[in-house]
C-alpha cells in the first residue's frame, strides 16, 4: 500500500486533519464556561474571593469571607462573631467598595452569618531553639552596653532567632 497524502499512518488522523497538534484544554474550557458563570454570578464570586483582602482591606478580610452571591445581589458573608456588629454598621461602605471594584452594582445587600471562617489562620512562628551556653554569654555581654530595655529585648530576640537559624 502506498503512503498517499491524507492516508492514515500508524492509526492517527490524516495529516491534513491534524491541525497544529495538541492544544491546551484550559482555553477551550474557559471559553465554554465563561457565559455560564457570568449568568449564574459564579465569575463574580470567584473574583470577589480572590481579591477579598484588596477590596475590603486586610483587617476586614481577616474577620469575614464571601460565601455566596445571589441573583438579586445579596452577598452572604461568613463573619467572626466579634466583628459582626461593626461590619453590619459598615455594610453600606463595604457594598460601595465591592461595587466600585466591579465597576457596576453587583451587590445590593449583605447577609451576615456569624461563625468560624473557612480559612485557617496563619501558622505561628516556631519557638526559637535555646542557645548554647558559650554563645549566650558572649551574646549577653554585647547587649549589656544598650541602655534602652525595649531595644535590648528586641535585639536579644533577634539574636536568638539568627543564631538558632544558623545552626
Amino acid at each position: 500500500m502506498s503512503a498517499a497524502k491524507g492516508q492514515r499512518g500508524l492509526g492517527g488522523p490524516p495529516a491534513d486533519e491534524r491541525g497544529r497538534g495538541f492544544r491546551a484544554v484550559g482555553v477551550a474550557v474557559s471559553k465554554l464556561g465563561a457565559p455560564i458563570l457570568a449568568r449564574r454570578g459564579g465569575g463574580l464570586l470567584v473574583r470577589l474571593k480572590t481579591n477579598w483582602p484588596a477590596i475590603v482591606g486586610a483587617d476586614w478580610a481577616g474577620v469575614s469571607w464571601p460565601v455566596s452571591l445571589s441573583r438579586d445581589g445579596g452577598l452572604k458573608l461568613r463573619v467572626a462573631p466579634t466583628a459582626a456588629l461593626e461590619l453590619q454598621h459598615r455594610a453600606p461602605l463595604t457594598i460601595e467598595r465591592i461595587n466600585v471594584f466591579f465597576g457596576r452594582h453587583a451587590v445590593t445587600r449583605l447577609i451576615l452569618v456569624q461563625g468560624p471562617l473557612p480559612l485557617c489562620t496563619a501558622p505561628s512562628a516556631p519557638a526559637a531553639a535555646p542557645l548554647v551556653t558559650g554563645n549566650t554569654e558572649t551574646f549577653e555581654e554585647r547587649l549589656d552596653g544598650i541602655s534602652d530595655p525595649e531595644l535590648r529585648r528586641a535585639l536579644r530576640q533577634l539574636g536568638h532567632t539568627v543564631i538558632a537559624a544558623s545552626r
